[in-house]
């Protein structure tokens, strides 16, 4: 029996060294992709222009990597800080750790090669190294096309520097500390379609990563459907948001709307008549984390396009229930 028992603990301590062994692997030796060095990208009104639409209209990277009025509905970016991070993101939102959106205006970014913001868009890894959590849409922006990637650097290099305090590091539970090592990859480019394409709405979908948010998830791991909604955002107040079905199911999703329709949810808000309503947190009025302002300065067209690729993926039926007031 002490024999046993004996081999037994020997086993045990093997184990717990090969996953020790393993770990130090993963967290040190990972993610091991090189910044391109050779890369320097030209600044040109073409592409500052380009860029500036996907940074603030499509990729929506403004949304996060700004400071947001969360007493105006949809949470709009306020004037003057627009690149300075700031958003937060933590285990009240189902995130499995405290996340900070970092500061990508010149201030931030002056010691960084074109290279190494290429790799922290489409591969989620920082200067050092480090892999980021994919609360930022890297696996999605990994497949944009390069010359849109490019636009985005040339845009983020010409914003005014935000001088911003340095954010908190991220706190990342275990194992999705270690997981998350394993995450990044090389970028994928592809060719941006022209429109008419089947595919440019499903370019610009994967680019405004809508089924990051409108697919159920928890602990940044999804669980639900693809872009049949659920995913819960909580508030302070104890408010809980869900994501939409926007899905073609005609039970709780979009099948029952019409182009002009889908087109026209995102346009109000850009009507010269329109006034963003503030939000009396203690009356418990309801609250979107979805950027609408934002979207809104899409094109017609390119909101068309999307509408188009929505409505030929699979249908899934179910009515989410938006809002959960506070105190429910």
């Amino acid at each position: 029996m002490k024999k046993l028992l004996r081999i037994l603990g020997v086993l045990v301590l093997l184990v717990l060294v090969v996953i020790g062994g393993a770990i130090t692997y993963v967290t040190q030796a990972l993610p091991n992709i090189e910044a391109p060095t050779d890369l320097k990208v030209e600044i040109t009104p073409e592409r500052v222009t380009r860029g500036e639409y996907l940074a603030n209209s499509v990729c929506v990277c403004m949304d996060c990597h700004s400071a947001r009025d969360w007493n105006a509905y949809a949470g709009p970016p306020k004037p003057g800080t627009a690149g300075g991070g700031g958003d937060k993101f933590d285990r009240t939102m189902e995130f499995p750790g405290e996340f900070y959106a970092k500061n990508i205006t010149p201030f931030a970014l002056a010691k960084w090669s074109d290279g190494e913001v290429y790799r922290a868009i489409t591969s989620g890894v920082s200067k050092d190294g480090h892999p980021f959590f994919p609360v930022m849409p890297y696996l999605n922006y990994n497949k944009l096309a390069t010359e849109d990637v490019y636009s985005i650097i040339a845009y983020l290099r010409s914003l005014p520097s935000v001088e911003t305090a340095e954010y908190p590091e991220s706190e990342i539970d275990f194992p999705v500390n270690v997981i998350m090592h394993t995450v990044p990859q090389p970028a994928h480019p592809t060719q941006r379609p022209e429109w008419g394409d089947p595919t440019y709405g499903e370019y610009l979908a994967n680019a405004a990563a809508c089924v990051e948010c409108h697919t159920r998830a928890e602990k940044g791991k999804k669980i639900g459907e693809p872009f049949a909604g659920g995913f819960a955002f909580a508030f302070p107040n104890g408010a809980v948001l869900r994501s939409s079905n926007i899905t073609p199911s005609e039970d709780g999703g979009i099948g029952g709307w019409s182009k002009e329709e889908f087109i026209q949810r995102f346009k109000q808000y850009t009507d010269s008549g329109y006034v963003v309503p503030a939000i009396d947190w203690e009356r418990g009025d309801m609250q979107t984390v979805m950027p609408w302002m934002m979207y809104a300065n899409m094109t017609e067209q390119d909101l068309g396009a999307i509408y188009d690729y929505l409505r030929t993926i699979p249908a899934a039926p179910g009515v989410i229930e938006k809002w959960t007031p506070p105190g429910s």
